[in-house]
């Protein structure tokens, strides 16, 4: 989750009502629609880039070499790397920076999920990938159109995936396999409610960054929020319902 704040639950010196005075409805209506098209643009552009970039790695043969030495831990934790650097350097870095970080993080992702094309089948992959595709549609229109507040849900949603990483590091050494399908099937869900009140939250921000210099990065830290949780919705999703090669 990018290190972004929550309008609905902060206190800011904009007032969004304020922000939009003198605006007509349509116009305002409009720039929403084209501020929120351009987050799932450069959200589904990401996970396209990742998958091409995951595929070739893969079918390269290169994955399999890479990511049996020491180099797999650079690959694993680069992605990581890139998400706090894009979150805690979001008000000094430039619109143009914070791109930059976002496809290259793409690309990096893509080099870590290749080990999925040699540990699932390739049927199963697309077989989950459509399921959480229409799975994400659904969820993020619900938390776009839903007059329903979520704000509430985000603490709750938020340390259960702190939590889930602390129980996934107890199963490394653990190494239970009913543990395991635990972990995955409460990942879905959280990140399931993830998505939608993530997208909410995205949509909230409008008001504020209408017509500032915030605009782009915005947008950008939108699409990393979506693009983390359906990534995180797929392999969470694989891991339990995935055929193994």
């Amino acid at each position: 989750m990018a290190n972004w704040q929550d309008p609905r639950t902060t206190t800011t010196g904009v007032n969004p009502a304020a922000a939009t005075v003198g605006v007509p409805r349509a116009a305002r209506d409009a720039g929403l629609r084209s501020y929120m098209l351009s987050v799932y643009n450069y959200m589904a552009s990401g996970v396209l880039l990742t998958g091409i970039v995951a595929l070739l790695f893969a079918t390269s043969g290169m994955a399999e070499q890479v990511l049996q030495t020491p180099l797999r831990w650079l690959i694993m934790l680069a992605p990581l790397g890139f998400v706090m650097a894009m979150s805690f350097g979001l008000n000094r870095m430039s619109t143009s920076t914070l791109q930059a970080l976002f496809w290259t993080f793409t690309v990096a992702m893509g080099l870590s999920l290749s080990s999925i094309f040699l540990v699932y089948t390739g049927e199963s992959i697309a077989q989950t990938f459509f399921a959480v595709s229409v799975g994400f549609l659904a969820l993020s229109l619900y938390g776009y159109t839903t007059k329903k507040d979520l704000s509430g849900f985000g603490t709750f949603l938020i340390m259960g995936v702190v939590g889930l990483l602390v129980a996934m590091i107890v199963n490394i050494f653990l190494q239970s396999s009913a543990m395991a399908m635990a972990i995955s099937a409460i990942g879905v869900l959280l990140f399931a409610g993830l998505t939608a009140y993530d997208t909410q939250k995205i949509k909230s921000m409008y008001a504020h960054v209408a017509g500032t210099d915030m605009m782009g990065k915005v947008v950008i830290m939108g699409a990393l929020n979506l693009y983390l949780d359906f990534i995180n919705m797929f392999t969470f999703l694989l891991s339990f319902m995935g055929n193994r090669e």
